[in-house]
């Protein structure tokens, strides 16, 4: 993968496919040898590029994002033989839509991301918010699989502080949002009429 005057893109759509079966395929399992790194970027926004040019090829994009790993705070593309660095700016994936499950057990929140994964939030796939020091706002991700995270875009923030309640934990009184059972704290509630 990472001799990219063969092939270009296509060369390396097409070892992923080679490595890919129905489903996802095993990443986690696979530890091939570092093969350097490709030109290859996902952006804030979860566009990815390739040599600074858009991939305008969803199908393709959702190929890649089907072999992406990640070790430490670093990103791979990785096949049972090959493994290559990519950059990542903020988080690999977009929470892009939001289904609210009601039942007599209570909600459970559906995020779909921009490669078209679907995680039901709870405690295998859990919301996280991290403070935002430019804005001094929060960001909000939710874990899709094996240590990669999808950020929530901001009008799917909106939808889950119209759900949030206030809860006490360990002492301290917070506002945050229940899924699959689950409290998942955004802030302290005493910050909130700061932020909403």
């Amino acid at each position: 993968m990472a001799n990219e005057g063969q092939g270009g893109l296509d060369g390396i759509a097409g070892a992923v496919k080679r490595a890919g079966a129905k489903g996802l395929p095993p990443v986690h399992l696979w530890n091939p040898p570092f093969c350097g790194d490709i030109d290859m970027r996902i952006a804030g926004d979860g566009t990815w590029f390739y040599q600074k040019t858009p991939i305008g090829r969803p199908a393709l994009v959702k190929l890649f994002a089907s072999v992406l790993k990640r070790e430490g705070d670093q990103y791979f593309l990785v096949t049972p033989v090959e493994k290559c660095g990519i950059a990542v700016d903020d988080a690999p994936f977009l929470a892009v839509e939001l289904y609210c499950e009601e039942e007599a057990g209570g909600r459970t929140l559906h995020f779909r991301t921009n490669v078209d994964d679907w995680v039901a939030c709870g405690p295998s796939h859990a919301l996280r918010f991290e403070p935002e020091a430019a804005t001094g706002g929060i960001k909000p991700y939710v874990h899709v699989r094996r240590d990669l995270w999808a950020k929530v875009t901001r009008a799917l923030f909106y939808d889950l502080v119209d759900l949030g309640e206030q809860r006490d934990i360990e002492g301290r009184r917070m506002f945050g949002v229940v899924s699959a059972g689950q409290f998942f704290p955004i802030a302290p509630a005493a910050e909130l009429k700061d932020r909403w």
